[in-house]
Parts: C-alpha cells; sequence; structure tokens
C-alpha cells in the first residue's frame, strides 16, 4: 500500500474538520493530506459507524483519527473503519480535555507509553493501513526530554513509524483545551531533537504554524509539518501548497475562483437538504485580511441561515459575495 505523503497536513480538529470542511478545502489543495475530527472506539464500536466514517471520495487523501485507550477496542473500531477508503489510522495522544482524561486516553496516555505501545500494536495487527501516533511533548510535570524520547521509543518498537508532534507540553489540570493550545510555550527545538535522536521515524510537526512559508521552512530539517487553526481560519495558506510542497505544475487559484467553486458545492450539498451555514461557516476566513472580507463574512455567516438560500439560489448568494469583492483583492498573492 502507498504511504501517504505527510510533508504537508492539516491537523484533526473537533467540530471543524468535519466532512464540509475537507470538501471545501479541497478546492483550495489537492494533495494536502487531510485528517477527520477525532473519533472514539467507543462511539465506532457503539454508535452509527457508517455516518461516523462518511466522506466523500474527493476528500483523499483522508486519514482517520481514532481516540481510546483500550487495545483491544480499538483494533476493533480499526476493523469496523477498514474498506472505507482511509489512508492510515491515526491515534490520538494529545487532547487534554476534561472529557477525553476521563475517559483515560488522549493527551494521558503519554505517562503510559507502554499502553499507547500495546494499542499501536493491536491497531496495526487490525488494518493494512500505516497506523499513526499524534502526541505532546510532554504532560503535567512528566514533561522531561528522556520521557518524551523513551515513549517515542517505545511506541516504535510496537510498530509505529510516524509520529505527529504538537510541540507544546499539555496541562491536565488548570487549562482549558483552547489555552492549551495558546499557554505552554512551543519547544520546536525538542521536536527537532527527536529527529535527529530518531532518524528512521516520521517525524512531523504541529504548533502554532500559521503560514505556508512557516511549514515550508520545517520540511526538510523535519519530514512535514501540520497546520491547525491556521488552515481553517485563513485557508487561503494553503492555496500554494500543492505546487510549492508537493511539485505540482499548475498555479494557484484565486480566491475568486475558489468562491466560484464554492458556490457549485453549496449548490449540490443544499439540494440534498443540507443547511446552507453547515457548509458557509468553514469558508468564512477565505477572504481574510482582504477588502471585502466583512461583507463576505456577513452573507456567508448572518444571510447564509435564512432557508430561502438552497439549491441554485445558495450558489447565487456565494457569487453575489464575492463579485462584490474587487478581483484585485480576490486574486493571488
Amino acid at each position: 500500500m502507498t504511504r501517504p505523503d505527510r510533508r504537508l497536513s492539516v491537523a484533526p480538529m473537533m467540530d471543524w474538520t468535519d466532512s464540509l470542511d475537507r470538501r471545501f478545502l479541497r478546492l483550495i489543495t489537492r494533495r494536502t493530506l487531510l485528517y477527520t475530527e477525532m473519533v472514539t472506539a467507543q462511539a465506532l464500536i457503539h454508535g452509527d459507524a457508517a455516518a461516523l466514517l462518511a466522506h466523500c471520495p474527493e476528500e483523499h487523501p483522508l486519514a482517520l483519527q481514532l481516540g481510546g485507550g483500550e487495545p483491544a477496542r480499538l483494533a476493533e473500531a480499526v476493523r469496523i473503519a477498514e474498506g472505507h477508503g482511509f489512508c492510515e489510522v491515526n491515534l490520538n495522544v494529545g487532547c487534554p480535555s476534561d472529557r477525553v482524561a476521563a475517559g483515560r486516553f488522549g493527551a494521558c496516555l503519554m505517562t503510559e507509553p507502554a499502553t499507547v505501545a500495546a494499542c499501536v500494536a493491536a491497531m496495526a495487527r487490525a488494518t493494512a493501513l500505516p497506523v499513526t501516533v499524534k502526541h505532546r511533548i510532554g504532560v503535567d510535570e512528566t514533561d522531561s526530554y528522556e520521557h518524551l524520547a523513551g515513549f517515542v521509543a517505545t511506541v516504535a518498537d510496537a510498530g509505529c513509524r510516524s509520529f505527529i508532534v504538537h510541540a507544546r507540553k499539555a496541562w491536565l489540570s488548570g487549562l482549558s483545551p483552547k489555552e492549551n493550545r495558546e499557554v505552554p510555550p512551543l519547544r520546536y527545538d525538542v521536536v527537532r531533537r527527536l529527529k535527529a535522536d530518531f532518524p528512521d521515524l516520521e517525524i512531523i510537526l504541529n504548533g502554532g504554524i500559521r503560514s505556508l512559508d512557516a511549514a515550508l521552512a520545517e520540511i526538510g530539517p523535519l519530514d512535514g509539518a501540520m497546520l491547525g487553526r491556521a488552515a481553517y481560519e485563513t485557508p487561503y495558506v494553503l492555496a500554494a501548497a500543492d505546487s510549492r510542497v508537493f511539485g505540482e505544475a499548475a498555479p494557484p487559484k484565486s480566491r475568486h475562483a475558489i468562491a466560484m467553486e464554492l458556490a457549485a458545492l453549496a449548490e449540490a450539498v443544499t439540494a440534498e437538504d443540507t443547511p446552507l451555514p453547515r457548509l458557509t461557516r468553514h469558508a468564512l476566513g477565505l477572504f481574510h485580511g482582504r477588502p471585502g472580507a466583512k461583507l463576505w463574512r456577513r452573507a456567508l455567516g448572518e444571510d447564509a441561515r435564512d432557508p430561502q438560500w438552497r439549491g441554485p439560489r445558495a450558489g447565487e448568494l456565494i457569487r453575489t459575495a464575492a463579485e462584490a469583492i474587487p478581483h484585485a483583492a480576490a486574486a493571488c498573492e
């Protein structure tokens, strides 16, 4: 099976990187690796697995992120997901939320390398897909480099060859999930040291990367970079990814061209009874920092709530909003 190209990816983000967001991002970049929102093993086993795993072919390459801390349940979840077209299964060992920690998975597993190794081994036995791990550099007071290196070595011995490292430690008490993405200092040096000490492993950097230039500066010394909030709040940062990261010959699309394709997508999804705001909320930042951005956000945020905007009329709303923006402001940078 072909290994996914992880040089550039968009992080799994709860309530953000759903199927509609991924379809929107595919209007901007075809090659960047995308991830699902985290799906718990428990939900896949006992819930509506078909709905939780649903996606469209145009979202590929697409990786599935799972949450859980019990090897047998994770293996069962992987078997359920097998055959749904994902190119990778990723285990979440980085989420610091109270609810996740109460379930004994996410970042709290950083203190249990043997458990994570057992989970990875069980998942790998259940699928032919690559099994990867996304984790922090530490948790609470367990934040020494020696512990981190031991964690990576233990999990690598279980068969994981790719590690996505959020370059911040996590505080499991005292900080909200949002604060855990902002307050603990970024330590890119720790991630670079990991790569130096484990040259045969694939080490991907995550955390605080706000531009394609910043990502490119890390690709080379490291094996890849993962954008999070920047890819959601300012999605046009991905416009040149296919050419600058993956060597595609096609030039980046303009914001205006992307908006026209978004209009066609809106017509299609609303014809299937999807309310327009479920799609347009993901595109509010397309014109971020450009003249007319406020009017664009109003049209796609407030105006789109009116149920009249469906089918061809949904496309009309988006095209009208885009055409009100000067083409110079919507052009490629």
